[in-house]
């Protein structure tokens, strides 16, 4: 049976859904951080969203990049839990230290160190030294909405937005049994609340003067392996 679809009626679906990512995407716009383009292309929303939680796995090395852009342009930084983090490196890849606050040990009361610091900072990362219930989770959650926040956690977190990973490393630079690590390409994926499909990108992190850069699309289109979903977003 042959189906006949008014032309009309496909337009105004067309102009609804037109409308429909106008607004979701001054909302957007109006509550997200900005993050490297190579980040941006495949995060949801195109940066950090305010009031939501970001998962990494496991690289200090991407943490540290998705603070580079907000601290640039003005946004206060905080790490918990990291105290082999090093303000070299941080800066290497463009944080601006000037805005960074580190707590290398915050204890056993981590999560309200956390707290206290989402209160104040715009964006807070975090490695959890204990686990964190979902009550707990919603609490704080809502908690970080309220103050438009947002959270990085180097590790597992209930509720994440987006959980990104890195794979797929190589490292360049080194000759037969000579030479020095100059740079490193990764496959980074990202897997959202709002897109069952990971998007995925290569970059190099570091790049040879240690910061992060896309590999040309040309290149990473040849070389992006095919990886199995990530488990589900909680």
């Amino acid at each position: 049976m042959k189906v006949i679809v008014r032309e009309d009626a496909v337009g105004e679906v067309r102009r609804l859904r037109a409308q429909l990512e106008r607004v979701q995407g001054r909302r957007m716009d109006a509550a997200v951080l900005p993050v490297h383009s190579a980040l941006a292309d495949i995060l949801p929303g195109g940066g950090l969203r305010a009031g939501a939680a970001y998962t990494v796995a496991p690289s200090a090395s991407l943490l540290l990049s998705l603070m580079a852009r907000p601290s640039q342009e003005g946004s206060w930084c905080a790490a918990v839990g990291m105290p082999e983090l090093g303000a070299e490196a941080a800066a290497g890849l463009g944080v601006a230290l000037e805005r960074l606050v580190l707590v290398p040990e915050p204890g056993a009361r981590w999560l309200g160190v956390v707290a206290t610091l989402a209160e104040v900072m715009p964006v807070v990362a975090v490695r959890p030294t204990g686990t964190v219930s979902d009550a707990e989770a919603s609490r704080f959650m809502a908690r970080l909405r309220d103050r438009g926040a947002t959270l990085i956690v180097q590790g597992v977190w209930p509720q994440a937005e987006a959980a990104l990973q890195v794979t797929g490393a190589r490292w360049s630079g080194l000759g037969e049994g000579h030479g020095y690590l100059s740079s490193r390409e990764v496959t980074v994926s990202v897997q959202s609340r709002r897109s069952p499909v990971p998007r995925r990108a290569r970059m190099l992190l570091p790049d040879p003067m240690g910061a992060l850069s896309a590999v040309p699309a040309a290149l990473a289109e040849e070389q992006l392996p095919v990886h199995r979903p990530l488990r589900a977003v909680g």
